[in-house]
């Protein structure tokens, strides 16, 4: 998806499936199950691909595991409608799935911020296709990091929560290889937003930069190189403007770069850089291109000093990946 995304469809409401007691299936759950439950209660949308990539050995057991979280009614399903061909199934938190987070939390379901109408309702977001594509892409980050390690992928829920009066990007991701270590935020493009709209966020970005004094690149990711000479030409018009471009970095990259490439993956020698020439780099590679952006102090997140949103519990992110030892 990161280099050819799919057309959206029309949606079909989800079936639900008969209430079972979650008891016996809850006693036995895995550290993967319950990582499982976490990711897509933070990125309120997951596929069966994107999940057997993530966290299963085969794609056979990650449907077999699934289907029987979903027996329990631990996650809910569905599947968008196809012009040609069948989706995988989409997996959403349901509500049996978020008892069990609240409790692990501590909390009630609804200082959780759990509605069970409103996790179904993603099945007929406009947004679902973006929504997939930020998956897709970390998917493909943390399955074929080339060398480096994705140790942090936050999404775009918990990036408003945290910066949503200033910026609001579409994820948040720390990468490391070896000594290099990049904390970015990504701009997830499909070509359908007008690139005066994509270049006005930067406005954004500066002001989080000048309010925090932490300067985090901005990568914005577009499906076709004809699309990204277009939006850089936008971006730079704006990113002249601001009232301190350096402390802003901007790198671009065409999915279309990655179209016959195996195992394509984002950490590729697809970025170029806005204020540069130096030609395209491969994303460990930027740190070097931007001295001046503010490495990370610690590699503990800061959900413990967040306020809570409108009674709302923030949990703390989930790895973007599963403990290794419940790989099956």
């Amino acid at each position: 998806m990161i280099s050819n995304p799919d057309r959206q469809a029309d949606t079909r409401t989800p079936r639900p499936a008969r209430p079972r007691d979650p008891s016996p299936v809850v006693r036995g759950l895995t550290g993967r199950d319950r990582w499982i439950l976490r990711m897509v209660h933070e990125h309120r949308v997951l596929t069966t691909d994107q999940l057997a990539a993530l966290a299963f050995s085969t794609a056979k057991i990650a449907r077999r595991r699934l289907a029987i979280l979903h027996t329990y009614r631990l996650l809910d399903r569905f599947r968008p409608l196809r012009i040609r061909g069948s989706a995988p199934y989409h997996w959403t938190l349901a509500p049996a799935g978020a008892s069990i987070l609240a409790a692990e939390a501590g909390t009630s379901v609804r200082e959780l911020g759990y509605n069970h109408q409103a996790a179904l309702s993603v099945a007929h977001s406009l947004h679902l296709t973006h929504t997939l594509g930020v998956a897709e892409w970390f998917t493909a980050l943390v399955t074929h990091p080339h060398g480096g390690q994705v140790s942090r992928w936050w999404s775009q829920t918990r990036c408003q929560r945290l910066w949503g009066d200033l910026a609001r990007p579409d994820a948040h991701g720390r990468y490391t290889h070896g000594e290099d270590l990049l904390d970015f935020f990504l701009e997830y493009d499909l070509g359908t937003t007008a690139l005066s709209r994509v270049a006005a966020k930067l406005h954004g970005f500066a002001e989080l930069a000048r309010t925090t004094g932490v300067i985090t690149p901005v990568l914005l990711w577009v499906p076709t190189t004809a699309r990204e000479a277009n939006a850089r030409a936008a971006l730079r018009r704006t990113w002249d403007r601001l009232p301190d471009p350096e402390a802003v970095p901007v790198a671009t990259a065409a999915a279309e770069f990655l179209a016959s490439v195996t195992a394509a993956s984002p950490a590729d020698q697809v970025w170029l850089p806005l204020d540069t020439d130096s030609g395209r780099r491969r994303l460990h590679e930027l740190t070097t291109v931007w001295p001046t952006c503010t490495p990370p102090s610690s590699e503990v997140d800061p959900e413990p000093t967040w306020a809570p949103l409108s009674g709302i519990v923030a949990l703390a992110p989930p790895p973007p990946q599963p403990p290794t030892s419940e790989y099956q």
